[in-house]
């Protein structure tokens, strides 16, 4: 009897999974009744906890020397796989007993927008849009924290999620600016009413605290309040969502919330946001042009949030 047991060696970083998260699907269309195990790095792991199809979830932590690479095989290499699918390229694949195996390889750097690569490394014949798997635990963790601060402070309204913070350097639109900008949108008649939520996870205080002290009693505080997927159901619960180069934007994106990605000198073209709702304001309009991230002002940043606002939610 063949193998329905599936390995998917998904990424350590939150956007790379949200990207590559149409995987899961085309999965359950190549393998009928995949029981499918994903390996990934602890930030993105409960991502994965409600997934259709995956039974279980393998963190992977960093090790010297590649240790980390050895715990998944001893973990792995007593199963005769069905399926590999490597998005991380590792040797990993070909140590393992696999009827197939789909593998990440720089040749598949063929300037595609990242969805697109995936897609045509999965041999899929429709785009594999990302996805995110909402479940009633994180839907119950946001509301926890959204709905008492709600009541609080200036009272119900439409809510625009930020996200100030990425993990690159580069990427990080300066947070001054994001406490500019919310000073500038709190003045607009079109956001009167409406209350200001930063996410992000537990070391992103120092970029979200300018935003969330500009926004006073119409702030909602979900930094460092959850994982990965309560972050999600938060964002679920915005209006808008404007945000860094990050795998935020990429949630948001997926989870069809109206979306302003921020570019610096990353390549918006492969990795800006996903779908009709979305839009980026960068610092380098011009494909293969580099200008650093400072050089995005506050003007044109307000004025592509009110844009967003007037296709989206006026």
């Amino acid at each position: 009897m063949s193998s329905n047991q599936v390995l998917f060696v998904s990424s350590n970083r939150i956007g790379d999974c949200v990207i590559s998260s149409g995987v899961i699907r085309e999965i359950a269309r190549q393998v009928p009744g995949a029981r499918i195990t994903v390996a990934c790095g602890r930030p993105p792991a409960p991502f994965f906890r409600s997934a259709p199809g995956v039974e279980r979830v393998i963190v992977l932590d960093k090790k010297k020397a590649a240790g980390h690479w050895l715990d998944l095989w001893k973990q792995a290499s007593g199963e005769r796989w069905a399926l590999v699918v490597d998005i991380r390229g590792s040797a990993l694949a070909w140590l393992l007993r696999a009827d197939r195996r789909i593998v990440y390889s720089r040749t598949w750097e063929t300037g595609l927008p990242k969805v697109e690569m995936v897609t045509a490394m999965m041999g899929a014949s429709a785009p594999l849009e990302p996805a995110i798997f909402l479940d009633d635990r994180a839907r119950a963790e946001a509301t926890a924290v959204i709905d008492p601060q709600l009541a609080d402070g200036a009272g119900p309204g439409p809510i625009l999620a930020l996200a100030p913070i990425a993990h690159q350097p580069g990427k990080s639109w300066p947070a001054d600016r994001w406490g500019e900008l919310v000073r500038r949108l709190m003045a607009e008649p079109r956001f009167a009413g409406w209350r200001f939520m930063p996410v992000g996870g537990p070391g992103d205080h120092p970029p979200a605290a300018p935003a969330l002290a500009v926004a006073g009693d119409r702030a909602i505080d979900f930094v460092g309040k959850g994982d990965i997927l309560a972050s999600a159901a938060a964002i679920d619960r915005a209006t808008l969502f404007v945000g860094n180069d990050s795998g935020l934007m990429h949630v948001a994106a997926a989870l069809g919330r109206p979306t302003l990605g921020l570019f610096g000198p990353t390549e918006w073209w492969l990795y800006g946001p996903r779908g009709p709702r979305t839009a980026i304001a960068a610092s380098n309009p011009v494909r293969g042009g580099f200008a650093p991230i400072e050089d995005l002002t506050v003007d044109r940043v307000f004025e592509a949030v009110l844009a967003l606002h007037d296709a989206h939610a006026g």
